[in-house]
C-alpha cells in the first residue's frame, strides 16, 4: 500500500519555479488521498493567475511516476490561495495593486480596467477603485454614466458605500459621485479625503486583489494612498516615447523613495506597436521600440508585456465594453499575460522576508 509520507517525498522534490522552494516545505500539497488504484491530491497554489499552473501539474505527475509508482493513476486539484499582505489595514482585501504613470495619455486606465478583469477571468475575487479624482474614466469604460452607489447600514450601524457590481468586478470612482460636466476644482485636503473615503468607507467585501487606477504623475492622491494604506505593489504603464519614458522614471522614483518604499512589480508598454488588420504578421512600430523593456531593465523590474495599438482597445472602452470581454482580441491574451506575470511577481516579493 502506497504511504502518504511516499507521495509527500516525491513531492518535495518538485520545485516552485518562483519561489525557489519544493512544494512540501511551502505547504502547497494538501488533502491527499490513495487507494489502490489511484493517488489524490491538491496543489494550492498562491494565485489563480499563476503562469507556471501547468508546468508545476506535469512536474508533479513526473515525480509521482518516478518516485512512487508509474503505472497508478493520479488525480490533481489546481486550486489556490491568494497570498495577502503581511500588513493588512483592510483585513478583507489581500493585495492593493497600484497602477500608475508618469503622464496622462498613455492608456493606465485601459491597462487597469482590462487587467482587473484579466485577474478576475482566472478566478480572482477582484475589485477596481478609479482614484482618478480629476479626470475618471470608470463610469466610462463600464457603460456606468449616471450609475450611483447604494448606501447601507453595517451591523454597528455604520453607513458603508456598496460598489456597483459589473462584468464580475467590484466598482467604485469619484465619478459615480461627481457631475460629469463640472470641474472638480479640490484642494490637497479635499482631494485626500475623498480618496481615503472610497478605501475606508466602501463595503469591498473579500477580495483577492484591488486593483487601484490613479492619477497621472506624483501628486497628493499617490502620496495619500501610498502613506495610508498597506499597498502589495505598483505597475508603471508607459509609451516608447521618450517623453513618456522621462516621466515614467519619476513616477517609478517615487513609489522607491524610503518614506513611500513600494515594490515594483513592473512595466506594460501601452501602444507599443501596430498591426494592420489587412497584414496581421506585420508590426509598425510608429512610437519606437522597445522603450518599456528598457524602462524595466534600468529599475531591474519585470518586463510584463507590450500592448498594442489597436483601435478596437480605445472603441472598447468607449462603448463600455472593455476589450478583456472580447475573446476573439488578440489584445485579451496579451492582458491575461500580463495578469500572471503581476501575480507572479506578486508572489515572489510577499514571499521575500
Amino acid at each position: 500500500m502506497i504511504t502518504k509520507e511516499q507521495v509527500l517525498h516525491a513531492l518535495s522534490h518538485v520545485d516552485d519555479p518562483d519561489l525557489k522552494k519544493d512544494l512540501v516545505t511551502l505547504n502547497m500539497i494538501q488533502n491527499i488521498e490513495i487507494t489502490p488504484s489511484k493517488i489524490r491530491f491538491d496543489v494550492v497554489l498562491t494565485t489563480p493567475a499563476c503562469p507556471m499552473k501547468g508546468h508545476i501539474e506535469h512536474a508533479c505527475r513526473n515525480a509521482i511516476a518516478l518516485f512512487v509508482d508509474k503505472d497508478i493513476a493520479v488525480d490533481i486539484n489546481m486550486t489556490s490561495n491568494v497570498v495577502g499582505s503581511r500588513h493588512s489595514q483592510l483585513g478583507n482585501i489581500k493585495n492593493i495593486i497600484l497602477v500608475a504613470s508618469g503622464k496622462g495619455g498613455v492608456g493606465k486606465s485601459t491597462v487597469a480596467a482590462n487587467l482587473a478583469l484579466a485577474l478576475q477571468a482566472t478566478g480572482a475575487s477582484t475589485g477596481l477603485l478609479d482614484a482618478d479624482i480629476y479626470g475618471p474614466s470608470l463610469p466610462i469604460m463600464f457603460g456606468l454614466e449616471g450609475a450611483h452607489p447604494k448606501a447601507s447600514k453595517t451591523a454597528d450601524g455604520k453607513t458603508k458605500i456598496e460598489p456597483i457590481e459589473k462584468y464580475g468586478l467590484k466598482l467604485l470612482s469619484i465619478g459615480f459621485f461627481t457631475d460629469p460636466n463640472q470641474p472638480v476644482p479640490w484642494r490637497g485636503p479635499m482631494v485626500s479625503t475623498a480618496v481615503k473615503q472610497l478605501f475606508n468607507d466602501a463595503d469591498w467585501g473579500e477580495l483577492d486583489y484591488l486593483i487601484v487606477d490613479l492619477p497621472p504623475g506624483t501628486g497628493d492622491v499617490h502620496i495619500t494612498v501610498a502613506q495610508g494604506f498597506p499597498i502589495a505593489g505598483a505597475v508603471i504603464v508607459t509609451t516608447p516615447q521618450h517623453v513618456a519614458l522621462a516621466d515614467a522614471v519619476r513616477g517609478i522614483g517615487m513609489f522607491l523613495m524610503d518614506a513611500i518604499n513600494i515594490p515594483l512589480l513592473g512595466v506594460v508598454e501601452n501602444m507599443a506597436y501596430f498591426t494592420p488588420a489587412e497584414l496581421p504578421d506585420n508590426k509598425y512600430y510608429i512610437f519606437g521600440k522597445d522603450g518599456g523593456k528598457r524602462l524595466a531593465e534600468r529599475f531591474e523590474a519585470p518586463f510584463l508585456g507590450e500592448i498594442p495599438l489597436v483601435k478596437s482597445i480605445s472603441d472598447s472602452g468607449d462603448n463600455g465594453l472593455p476589450v478583456m470581454l472580447d475573446e476573439n482580441s488578440s489584445a485579451r491574451a496579451a492582458f491575461l499575460e500580463i495578469a500572471g506575470k503581476v501575480a507572479q511577481r506578486l508572489a515572489i516579493v510577499q514571499a521575500v522576508p
